[in-house]
């Protein structure tokens, strides 16, 4: 790993992903480059100088001269901003994916240490609800997800403060949404019901990242259209302006985290803090991301999860 160097010419520096290392490797004719992705995860635009001196050919100077990480072989460790073309300029504002962070939808503590915690066998969760039934804010039952209502909910829409009688433009709606979660450590399970359905994978790479392909309408348990005006009698929503879709998801632990310490020797960490009645250092937690990306617009959204195992 290393800097590029691109004080003088610019430098194009490109890798393939492992899918497509891997039908290379094939030699049988079925590689064929179809797609490609730009990203600006490493460019401050803070550093654009219009009072510059020189004009403005000295503007972006500073920004084209940042030495640059060599492209990543590793698809999980880069491309977090996809860059987006648009046929249209009259944009004053972009839609973004905000998670409803409210109610049953709510996650475990406050500010940067929020998350969402799930507990993965029948002794964890009967041990943080206790006497009183009734599981802790922010806990996903990951034993039996069908079991509770909590749910990770995200809302998609132009957050401008603007008024949400007017509608968001057609071409700005997110119709479909990638999540992309570490399959060793749970799965994806519908968010309705009480004897929930896996998700369908669309494919795991050779990280062990799972990656699931969500559709409005042919997914409809996952994702819907929210109505144009909401209020607390549809439930609300934290997008400030014109909205587009809404996306719930519940997880499932997977059957290692559930009947193995492994990973949680291997991975985790001893709790310092109590979850429910879940005292802290009687557990054992792993954290990880669960990341949610709009296919329309490429707006991503990454959420922290703990997965919990009472020892």
């Amino acid at each position: 790993m290393a800097f590029l160097d691109n004080s003088g010419d610019i430098i194009l520096d490109a890798v393939l992903t492992d899918t497509g290392r891997l039908r290379l490797a094939k030699g049988n004719g079925t590689f064929n480059i179809v797609k490609f992705a730009l990203g600006d995860d490493e460019i401050d635009y803070g550093l654009y100088d219009k009072n510059n001196a020189g004009g403005q050919s000295y503007y972006s100077l500073t920004i084209l001269q940042t030495p640059v990480l060599e492209a990543f072989a590793n698809n999980s460790s880069g491309m977090k901003y996809k860059l987006l073309s648009l046929t249209r300029n009259d944009f004053l504002y972009l839609p973004i994916i905000k998670l409803f962070d409210d109610g049953n939808s709510a996650r475990h503590g406050s500010g940067t240490s929020a998350k969402y915690i799930v507990a993965v066998d029948k002794n964890t969760v009967d041990t943080i609800v206790g006497t009183d039934q009734v599981l802790t804010t922010g806990v996903l039952n990951g034993f039996q997800p069908g079991q509770s209502d909590h749910l990770i909910i995200t809302d998609q829409g132009l957050d401008n403060g603007t008024s949400q009688d007017v509608p968001l433009d057609s071409d700005l709606i997110e119709t479909q949404y990638l999540v992309e979660m570490d399959n060793r450590l749970g799965s994806l399970v519908s968010p309705v019901g009480s004897s929930p359905i896996n998700a369908s994978q669309s494919f795991v790479d050779d990280d062990n990242i799972a990656s699931y392909i969500m559709t409005l309408n042919t997914d409809s348990d996952y994702v819907t259209e929210l109505p144009t005006v909401i209020d607390s009698s549809t439930g609300g929503t934290k997008i400030s302006g014109p909205v587009g879709t809404r996306l719930r998801l519940r997880m499932a632990a997977s059957t290692g985290l559930r009947t193995t310490d492994y990973l949680f020797t291997v991975l985790g960490n001893t709790g310092t803090e109590a979850i429910g009645n879940l005292a802290s250092a009687t557990y054992k937690y792993i954290d990880t991301t669960v990341s949610i990306s709009g296919q329309t617009t490429g707006y991503r959204l990454d959420l922290p999860v703990r997965y919990v195992k009472k020892i």
